[in-house]
């Protein structure tokens, strides 16, 4: 990697990680007053995220006296660090030199990826020593294994249609983002197409650790599980890393069902920078769509599951409709 390239991705690593920071704690503070004015409460303000980070940043930085200090600190930087990586792969509006790591994205590295703010979180609540925290952590190893099942199918279907139209690379993001898959398939594939899209709306809040499917903290059960033992500068950046992966999450769906931009639609000759704009108000669009139908939604319209039915609905609810899907798509191609 020369000189140039290394400067370019440097520099596009630290905008792609402010952005996440930012539009996440933004996102995250239209979801509380959206919440709110459905359940016709006021509610806190949009920057109520942004003032509780600060707080934080600023409060005493406790470790438990029985803890293993340098992995319960450790933890929420690992969090963080690995959400941020994750944006570098992700497509999003069609800018200059994004993806950061454009030549190096596939779907498997990002569903992997995708468990290590999770797995951080987990090493997190363990080493705290406290017995909330251990079963909180011992509930998200079991909502990881759960949802694995309707994500990995999702992603199958995705690449064995692009492999069927001998796309070069059907793994890639890239190709994924080029070739909006709608347009690829018949009225078979359409509904195939529509579980699959169904099943990823009801993946992200378990990603996110969203009710329904937020056992792992369940605050009225076992006092905010993974961290109970978290506080000032830590728990602020497990904040951060959920708002950062909240940004991921959405812009996944959004990448792999809804790749359109702006000026795929309208077309804008006039101005670069017009056009530029317009791209990423629409993608901004796109994830605040995504976001109120996978979160906000699901969140005001159902109660917390208990850890034995989000496995229920994980694996035989929606890794059943994922799999019919799927089916579908492959059907579709024969037809």
């Amino acid at each position: 990697m020369n000189a140039t390239t290394l400067l370019l991705t440097a520099t596009g690593t630290l905008g792609l990680a402010i952005f996440g920071l930012l539009a996440g704690l933004w996102f995250m503070g239209i979801d509380r007053v959206l919440a709110a004015r459905m359940q016709a409460r006021i509610g806190p303000p949009i920057r109520q995220p942004f003032i509780d980070m600060a707080k934080l940043m600023v409060k005493q930085n406790v470790v438990p006296a029985n803890a293993i200090p340098w992995l319960f600190n450790g933890a929420p930087l690992l969090a963080l660090a690995s959400a941020i990586t994750i944006l570098l792969y992700i497509p999003m509006a069609a800018l200059p030199g994004l993806p950061v790591l454009n030549l190096h994205g596939d779907l498997v590295l990002i569903m992997y990826l995708l468990l290590i703010p999770g797995l951080a979180m987990v090493a997190g609540g363990l080493s705290s020593g406290s017995p909330y925290a251990t079963i909180g952590a011992q509930r998200e190893m079991v909502t990881m294994i759960a949802y694995e099942l309707p994500l990995a199918s999702t992603i199958i279907a995705f690449a064995w249609k692009l492999a069927q139209l001998d796309v070069a690379t059907p793994f890639s993001l890239a190709s994924v983002a080029a070739t909006p898959i709608w347009t690829l398939v018949g009225p078979v594939g359409f509904m195939g197409l529509l579980l699959l899209l169904a099943t990823m709306i009801l993946v992200a809040p378990g990603e996110l650790g969203r009710i329904p499917f937020d056992a792992p903290e369940a605050e009225t059960e076992i006092a905010g599980g993974l961290l109970v033992e978290y506080s000032g500068r830590n728990l602020a950046l497990f904040s951060l890393s959920l708002a950062v992966k909240t940004i991921v999450v959405t812009a996944l769906i959004v990448g792999l069902f809804f790749p359109w931009n702006f000026t795929d639609i309208v077309a804008i000759t006039c101005c670069p920078f017009l056009a530029a704009g317009a791209n990423i108000l629409f993608f901004l669009l796109k994830l605040f769509v995504v976001l109120f139908f996978s979160v906000t939604l699901i969140r005001i319209s159902v109660a917390r599951f208990r850890i034995t039915q989000v496995v229920d609905v994980y694996w035989k609810v929606l890794g059943a409709l994922s799999i019919v899907g799927l089916i579908l798509v492959m059907v579709d191609a024969r037809i």
